[in-house]
């Protein structure tokens, strides 16, 4: 009769019989340890996760429709129908005197976003208050302190890169600049540092 040989070195041709032994012995070894255990949870976690984002659908790209470009000054009155709730769903904002096209920012500033208060209003006193409140009537800002004033300078340059500037935010009784349709922004920008330098 043959023996049967239970050393390192040698072969065995059951593999089935000694599979079943390790696997016992490893799910012993992980119920064992509570470490183990909760290791176990983690992974059963990020291959769901993993899983999951894989398989999610994604929502389709809500398309905001492209309009005109816009070169005009406003009056505060103006700017109220510029809220996003019009037809055109056009949203202004004006900042430290400038108004902007925020329109393609309408997750944040349309109707049910977040900022939609903003929407058609000048909001550089809520911006240096860090504030959602906006005033009704034009604010010339001069009761504001440096830091504060800063702070609106800073929200003004993340729109200018952001979105496209339209026109001035036009103080009671002042008249409108007449923007011709060859003039295009490089120009404006040049003839506005020469009067500056001047």
């Amino acid at each position: 009769m043959a023996e049967k040989n239970d050393s390192p070195g040698s072969t065995s041709t059951s593999t089935g019989h000694e599979s079943q032994p390790l696997l016992s012995s490893f799910i012993t070894e992980i119920v064992k340890s509570p470490i183990n255990l909760v290791l176990v949870g983690v992974i059963a976690l990020l291959v769901y996760k993993i899983v999951k984002s894989k398989t999610k659908i994604e929502e389709p790209v809500k398309e905001i429709k492209k309009l005109p470009q816009l070169r005009r000054d406003f009056t505060l009155e103006e700017l109220k129908k510029y809220n996003g709730k019009g037809p055109d769903g056009r949203i202004l904002i004006a900042i430290n005197g400038s108004v902007y096209d925020c329109t393609r920012g309408a997750h944040f500033y349309g109707p049910g976003a977040p900022y939609e208060v903003f929407g058609g209003k000048d909001i550089s006193r809520a911006l240096a208050k860090f504030s959602l409140e906006t005033s009704q009537e034009y604010d010339d800002l001069s009761d504001l302190k440096t830091g504060e004033m800063e702070s609106i300078r800073e929200w003004e340059e993340q729109f200018k890169e952001k979105y496209d500037y339209v026109g001035r935010l036009l103080k009671p009784g002042e008249a409108p600049t007449n923007y011709s349709d060859e003039e295009d922004e490089g120009s404006q920008l040049e003839n506005e540092t020469k009067s500056k330098n001047d």
